[in-house]
């Protein structure tokens, strides 16, 4: 239901602040973005505009332990509940080092309870009709925070918290579909895990993914991560490729995607995790939206759900930005119009990449996706992204699940509290006013984060430009990619071309830059002995993957699929398979390589090293060109001969995925193919 602009000026607009949320600060006054001052800013600006008299000022409580528990774990409650008391003063530090990018102090406890609060306070009485709109000027943040885990800087999940309390506790107030629009530059995967399966929230994400590298990093900010069970199509992310999105971007994706689903959807109320750290100049985000682009988006789903929404505070780091942005929704709110503003730009050409890739996978799920855009928008409306930086990713690929998590932070007890504290990865992120890519070294021993947020600009123009300069180089030399486990299968290497998963895989992968499919597919055999070891690998979950002995042997034969690819494409593969974070300022494996490879037949992967296929290995040539592959170090085969790692047999569909392309690909018969993966099981090393 619209309202007239007359009826917007005297709407019921809730705004909740509380100065006891400041109480939650770092130890000993350290510098770190998610500070104090960060509420304190939107305030004054809100206060200086006259926002708070035209308002309707909530009481602010704490949020009750039985009401979080619809969300959170009872250990993990009982933690944040506890971690500020004094039985807690000398174990503090050393709880923060164990979790991703958190800190405590004295007033952490009674905060994190005041935010939760706050934003089920402001929840509900726009649910009951009390009021119009509402927000919620909190702190700590929430979104990625995790059932039994504090990360991100988020302790408690305050927008999760509001939605269950609504569906769980006021089923009396009708509330049957909420639409939470995350909006924040980094992606809510606390949100997102709390509802995967739940069709009564949908949950929209729109945010930096950068091909999995970017915080909270790993594929679970990927547009094929689109819900499971009764949840699958109720669950959209929309995945930036880099940064420098802006306002043509973000209402391009309003356009094609959310206010489509919206109104296909019919939420009874909008939740909103406001993040402003994609805005002009924030420090981690490395965005460019403007609070004009922020009003036009908040107006735009005004005309849902009778304008019911509730924007809780998430993230922001530039004080200005973050201030002026809050101001922009919350004039907007009032009065029912955007803020004086003009767009300035295009959509990237990537913008309009990853629109069609999220519409493609929800189309089954939601037919307003099924109609292909316009040829004469995309053409009409694309900027091309400048700089090409290389991939930098914690990828889900096939590393073992009881190794450290690459997008983890952790520290020795002993460390001080500079070091205990870093931002979001590590801040690797954009400088939002020059739009150079920036990001910390990655060091063995990280600065502190004073030291951190004030000198973050480590990667300039010029290293982006190096990184572009290898891949322009290396996409225009091809050599045959050798694979001869679930790769023979055309569907499953695509995804590393594409991105994406096939079934049996429980995440996808994120894909190469370049995403033109291989240009020939031919079938080989070749002198190296085939097994599976390892025990758990996050794509198949329990049981051994693919492995080539390095050393040949005419005794052995072992299938393999070559694909013609490029240098270039060979490198991500190359990084994905060895779940590389690392941001590669040259190749992996460049020409010159290519040249000691031909003399020495294999060579390792010092960049790499350390990773299960960091060995890369020379079968020779076919038409002209080089045939690579890759697989794991001669002393990797002396462990995995000595017991010290474990063979162990393949997970039926990482077996069901190398059958179908054995089966494919080759004359043998379904039980000859069935024969030749046992034997390569049960035969010794």
């Amino acid at each position: 239901m619209n309202s007239s602009p007359e009826d917007r000026r005297s709407a019921r607009v809730g705004l909740a602040y509380d100065e006891r949320m400041c109480l939650h600060a770092t130890p000993d006054g350290e510098s770190h973005p998610e500070n104090p001052e960060r509420i304190r800013a939107i305030w004054r600006k809100l206060e200086a505009e006259g926002i708070p008299d035209r308002c309707i000022l909530l009481k602010i409580k704490e949020a009750e332990d039985a009401i979080i528990a619809s969300v959170h774990t009872r250990n993990h409650i009982k933690l944040i509940r506890n971690i500020s008391s004094k039985k807690f003063d000398s174990r503090r530090l050393m709880i923060a080092s164990k979790l991703n990018s958190i800190y405590f102090n004295e007033g952490s406890s009674k905060a994190a309870y005041l935010a939760a609060g706050t934003v089920i306070e402001a929840t509900e009485n726009v649910a009951n009709g009390n009021l119009d709109s509402a927000i919620a000027v909190v702190r700590p943040p929430g979104h990625h925070a995790e059932a039994n885990e504090a990360m991100g800087f988020c302790l408690f999940n305050n927008v999760a918290i509001a939605a269950s309390y609504l569906l769980n506790e006021r089923a009396e107030l009708s509330m049957r579909r909420i639409l939470i629009v995350d909006w924040d530059v980094h992606h809510g995967n606390g949100t997102q895990n709390m509802f995967y399966s739940d069709p009564r929230v949908l949950y929209f994400s729109v945010h930096r993914f950068d091909f999995g590298s970017f915080y909270p990093a790993g594929s679970d900010g990927s547009h094929c991560m689109i819900g499971e069970d009764q949840g699958v199509g109720y669950n959209i992310n929309v995945p930036w490729e880099h940064g420098q999105c802006g306002d043509a971007d973000y209402l391009a994706v309003w356009d094609h995607i959310l206010i489509p689903v919206a109104e296909a959807y019919n939420p009874d109320i909008i939740l909103i995790s406001a993040g402003f750290d994609a805005a002009m100049g924030d420090p981690l985000g490395g965005c460019c939206v403007t609070p004009y682009g922020y009003s036009v988006m908040l107006k735009r789903l005004m005309k849902f759900a009778d304008g019911k929404i509730v924007l809780a505070l998430e993230g922001g780091y530039n004080l200005n930005s973050l201030a002026n942005s809050v101001f922009a929704c919350a004039k907007t709110l009032l009065e029912g119009s955007p803020i004086v503003g003009n767009f300035e730009g295009r959509p990237f050409e990537s913008t309009w990449r990853v629109i069609n890739e999220v519409r493609n996978e929800l189309k089954t799920y939601w037919p307003v996706f099924s109609i292909d855009l316009p040829e004469e928008i995309l053409i009409a409306n694309v900027e091309r992204y400048p700089i090409q930086a290389g991939i930098n990713s914690s990828s889900d690929s096939d590393v073992e699940k009881d190794l450290e998590p690459s997008n983890a932070i952790n520290f020795s007890s002993n460390n001080d509290v500079g070091d205990l504290i870093l931002p979001l990865s590590k801040l690797n992120v954009d400088d939002g006013d020059s739009g150079e890519l920036s990001h910390l070294r990655s060091q063995q021993n990280q600065p502190g984060t004073s030291e951190a947020y004030e000198n973050s600009k480590e990667v300039t123009t010029e290293t982006c430009n190096d990184l572009f300069h290898w891949r322009s180089s290396l996409s225009k030399v091809d050599v045959w990619y050798g694979s001869y486990g679930s790769n023979m299968w055309k569907p499953r290497f695509l995804c590393y071309i594409e991105g994406g998963k096939v079934e049996g895989m429980t995440k996808p992968c994120r894909g190469a830059l370049d995403k033109t499919p291989p240009k020939d597919i031919i079938w080989k055999s070749v002198p190296h002995r085939l097994f599976f070891a390892r025990s758990y690998s996050n794509t198949w979950g329990h049981g051994g993957v693919a492995f080539l002995n390095p050393q040949s042997n005419i005794n052995d034969k072992s299938y393999m699929c070559i694909y013609r690819i490029t240098l270039e494409q060979f490198n991500d593969l190359l990084i994905q398979e060895n779940a590389a974070t690392e941001q590669f300022e040259s190749p992996l494996v460049d020409s010159r390589d290519i040249e000691f490879l031909v003399k020495n037949s294999f060579m390792s992967v010092e960049s790499i090293k350390g990773g299960w296929y960091s060995n890369i290995l020379y079968l020779g040539e076919q038409d002209g060109i080089p045939i690579l592959t890759m697989t794991c170090s001669l002393s990797d085969v002396e462990k995995f001969k000595s017991g010290e790692l474990p063979v162990c047999a393949p997970p039926k569909a990482y077996e069901n995925t190398l059958l179908k392309g054995l089966l494919e690909g080759t004359e043998l018969s379904s039980e000859e193919a069935i024969g030749y993966v046992k034997d390569a099981v049960a035969r010794n090393l």
